[in-house]
């Protein structure tokens, strides 16, 4: 049987309301200036907003498996580093600082990959009039029943009982990649530098201090919630547990992450003649189930009648708050400002 991971006095979870990102991966730049910038870790991107349909990253992640089924572990593979994208080398000196900016463009100097992680950004789905995109925000799910946990043979990985963030030991991490194999999502990444395993540890250093994680304040977008699933005043309590229109995605694989979606309200479709075709949508139905199941046309028309509801002249709680207007009620009390901190992270 897998290991158990020990249960949690509160479990610390976020919300991703996919509606309103901007795809501007500000939220990337904030964690990879923060978290991944030594040797080891050029490829690494723990958190990651990848254009939907698309491959994402590593290429092709969905289809690799891993996680749970029926309580077993499923078969899965290892990604390959070519999945993930090799971190280039580009042209800087010449076109920025040798004179050469009127004659060269900017290239890759070193490398013969064709991926990266950002390959299909903003590449649409569909045909013309009628295509569509959107953005799928991703860091580590922090799982209450993580395989990667379930899978690591040095116990390496363990889950905090004060607010189930999920970290990896470096002192006890051998590099076997059991991990990256048996997580799901592919959130994990191996330093291939100190030959051991990393991954999004949601800034807990900022979470014990009171500040919001940088991926979370950094974002332009309020596309970010955070908070205790069991915090009643939260907003991350009152769109999973209360509205219920924050949804995991791929439950199926049986980990239980406790990162959770608002998923995309569709734009109408176009007929021939370039007229809006009313209560048609862009996005299909069946794509979103293949992400979030079946539970996803549940919450999609309950945001469509909250949605209507205002357009009548009523009051939608639900609506205020993923609408954000004030960003320290998405923080679930980790509002403190960073700047104040004696050693700001």
């Amino acid at each position: 049987m897998p290991v158990q991971p020990p249960p949690v006095k509160r479990q610390l979870a976020a919300v991703f309301d996919m509606n309103k990102c901007l795809g501007c991966q500000t939220c990337t730049i904030a964690c990879k200036t923060l978290w991944t910038d030594e040797e080891g870790m050029e490829y690494m991107w723990w958190n990651i907003v990848s254009t939907m349909p698309g491959e994402g990253t590593p290429r092709g992640w969905q289809k690799l498996s891993g996680g749970f089924q029926d309580g077993e572990p499923r078969p899965s593979r290892l990604p390959k580093l070519s999945e993930f994208g090799h971190a280039w080398e580009f042209n800087y000196e010449d076109v920025l600082y040798g004179g050469q900016g009127m004659n060269q463009h900017l290239q890759p100097k070193t490398g013969d990959d064709n991926w990266g992680p950002l390959w299909d950004e903003d590449q649409a789905s569909g045909a013309y009039p009628n295509s569509y995109f959107f953005y799928l925000q991703m860091i580590c799910m922090h799982c209450t029943n993580p395989a990667c946990l379930a899978a690591c043979p040095r116990q390496a990985i363990y889950k905090r009982v004060d607010d189930g963030i999920v970290l990896i030991d470096e002192e006890r991490c051998s590099g076997y990649r059991f991990c990256m194999e048996a997580c799901p999502y592919k959130r994990i990444y191996f330093n291939q530098a100190k030959k051991v395993s990393q991954k999004c540890i949601l800034c807990y250093p900022r979470i014990e201090q009171g500040v919001a994680p940088a991926c979370f304040r950094q974002c332009p977008g309020r596309v970010r919630f955070i908070g205790f699933l069991d915090d009643e005043e939260s907003a991350v309590h009152k769109l999973v547990k209360v509205w219920k229109v924050a949804i995991p995605l791929h439950p199926e694989f049986g980990t239980e992450p406790n990162m959770y979606y608002v998923p995309p309200l569709s734009p109408p479709l176009f007929d021939d003649n370039g007229d809006v075709i009313e209560g048609s949508e862009r996005i299909p139905r069946q794509y979103l189930e293949s992400l979030f199941g079946p539970d996803v046309n549940r919450v999609l028309d309950t945001l469509r009648t909250e949605m209507a509801k205002t357009r009548r002249g009523e009051k939608s709680e639900m609506l205020d708050t993923l609408i954000a207007y004030e960003w320290k009620s998405m923080f679930g009390g980790f509002t403190r400002d960073p700047g104040t901190l004696k050693r700001p992270v």
